[in-house]
């Protein structure tokens, strides 16, 4: 990880919310669910567009695909809904790194709304000692 990547580093990130985003299709083998839910951008898939805003982020301080970084931390409000087809805007600035840590504060916006605002932190990882480890867990669960 770059000596760089320091509090007041920022970001911003776009894409276009997807039908595979709204709430119906997010756990669609749930009938009730998705017959009954309104068809907008699913909370669920909302905090994964904020994290890997924040991914996106940091790609330019670590040394890809060597370090990777994966959530540790989520803490967003979700305050408006969006449409399918929108255009998300995600703004980011990172609050602090301490160690392998590294907290952001995050913003996201449809166009008309400010749909949600909070916290998240990542987790920088050597990815061949991660895949190592995760080898013995599915050794050890037998799967």
């Amino acid at each position: 990880m770059s000596p760089e990547l320091q509090p007041g580093v920022t970001f911003e990130w776009q894409t276009v919310v997807p039908e595979r985003g709204l709430v119906p299709n997010l756990f669609g083998e749930h009938t009730a669910f998705a017959n009954d839910m309104p068809h907008v951008l699913a909370t669920g898939y909302m905090v994964g567009l904020m994290e890997l805003a924040c991914t996106q982020g940091i790609m330019p301080y670590v040394d890809w695909p060597r370090e990777q970084s994966l959530g540790v931390h989520v803490s967003f409000s979700h305050l408006a809904a969006t449409l399918p087809g929108m255009q998300l805007t995600i703004r980011g600035a990172v609050i602090a790194v301490e160690g392998k840590r590294i907290r952001f504060k995050v913003e996201a916006w449809d166009g008309v709304d400010k749909i949600s605002e909070g916290e998240h932190e990542r987790a920088v990882i050597l990815a061949e000692k991660f895949h190592l480890k995760l080898a013995e867990k599915k050794r050890k669960a037998g799967v």
